[in-house]
C-alpha cells in the first residue's frame, strides 16, 4: 500500500487545482467550502454569530454562514491556483476604486498604511502594488503550524510582497516605521486582535479590541491610514476599494489619539464589510461574548 506524506498530498492537490482555469478553481473551492460548513459546526455557528452582528438577527443567518464558508473555500481555491502558477501569473482581472489616493501618497514620497479586513482575497493586492510600482511589506499572522506558515510566506513573496513573519522576524513598530519613512507601504490585517492586547473599540455595535498597529505607526511616522478591501466579482476577477485616508488628530493624550484613530478605523471596516458581508471569512472568536 502506497502512503503519501502531507507535503506530497499538498503538492498533488495544488497541481490538480492548477490544471483548472482560475474561475473553475474558485468554484471548486466554493463547493468544498460550502460542504465544510455542514461539518465544521462550531466554526459555522461562529460565522452565523458574526453575520448576525453585520446583517441583523432577522436575516437568514444559516444561509449567510454557509456563504461565508463558500467564499472562504473560494479564497483557498484561488490561493492554490496561484501557488501552482507562481510568477507566471502577471495579473488578475481587477477593478480598482480609489487608486488615485495611493498615487497621491506615492507622488508625495509618503509611506502609507493599508489596513484590511479578512475580506475577499487580499493577496491580490500584490498584483496591484506591482502594477503601481509600490513596494509593500506585509506582516503575516503567527500561525502555529509551521508548514502552513512557510507555505503562505513563500506564496506571498512569490507575488512580489516583502513578508515579515510576526513570530520569527521580530517585527517591531520602529522597523516598520523605517520602511514607511522610505515611502513604502505596510499592509496590516486589522479586523482581529490575535493577542487580545489591542485597543478598545465598538465594532458592529459591540465592545471588543482591534490591533493598535496602524494607529501606532501613524503616530510615529505621520503616514496616512488607508482602509482597503478586496471583493470577489460574480463573473470572475476582483474589485479593490481604497477609501480616503482616515482623519488624523493632534489633540488629547497619546492613548486618546490611538483610541480615536482605531475607532475610526473600526467604522471604516464596517463600511467595507457591509458591501459584501458573506465574503468576510472570519470564523473565529472576535468579541468577548464569543468566548
Amino acid at each position: 500500500m502506497i502512503r503519501f506524506t502531507n507535503r506530497q498530498i499538498s503538492r498533488l492537490v495544488t497541481a490538480l487545482v492548477g490544471l483548472l482555469p482560475d474561475l473553475a478553481a474558485q468554484r471548486l473551492g466554493w463547493s468544498l467550502g460550502t460542504y465544510a460548513s455542514y461539518i465544521c459546526r462550531r466554526r459555522t455557528h461562529k460565522a452565523q454569530r458574526h453575520m448576525g452582528r453585520v446583517l441583523g438577527p432577522d436575516e437568514d443567518l444559516r444561509r449567510a454562514g454557509r456563504e461565508v464558508f463558500g467564499y472562504y473555500g473560494q479564497y483557498w481555491g484561488e490561493l492554490l491556483w496561484l501557488q501552482a502558477h507562481g510568477l507566471k501569473v502577471n495579473s488578475i482581472p481587477t477593478i480598482v476604486d480609489g487608486i488615485e489616493e495611493l498615487r497621491k501618497a506615492k507622488a508625495a514620497s509618503r509611506g502609507m498604511i493599508l489596513a484590511m479586513p479578512h475580506l475577499g482575497s487580499w493577496d491580490v493586492l500584490g498584483f496591484l502594488a506591482r502594477q503601481e510600482q509600490i513596494e509593500i511589506t506585509v506582516v503575516a499572522e503567527c500561525l502555529p503550524e509551521h508548514r502552513m506558515r512557510d507555505w503562505f510566506l513563500k506564496l506571498r513573496r512569490g507575488l512580489g510582497m516583502e513578508v515579515l513573519d510576526a513570530g520569527r522576524d521580530g517585527v517591531s513598530a520602529s522597523a516598520l516605521a523605517k520602511r514607511l519613512r522610505t515611502g513604502g507601504a505596510i499592509v496590516l490585517i486589522t479586523d482581529r486582535d490575535l493577542r487580545g492586547t489591542g485597543v478598545p473599540v465598538v465594532f458592529f455595535g459591540e465592545q471588543t479590541t482591534l490591533p493598535g498597529g496602524p494607529a501606532t505607526l501613524a503616530e510615529l511616522t505621520g503616514a496616512p491610514i488607508f482602509p482597503v478591501a478586496d471583493y470577489f466579482l460574480p463573473g470572475g476577477g476582483h474589485r479593490i476599494v481604497i477609501q480616503k485616508p482616515l482623519a488624523s488628530t493632534t489633540t488629547g493624550s497619546l492613548e486618546q489619539r490611538l483610541r480615536l484613530r482605531t475607532q475610526r478605523l473600526a467604522q471604516s471596516l464596517e463600511i467595507l464589510i457591509r458591501q459584501a458581508p458573506t465574503q468576510w471569512h472570519l470564523v473565529r472568536p472576535n468579541w468577548p461574548s464569543d468566548r
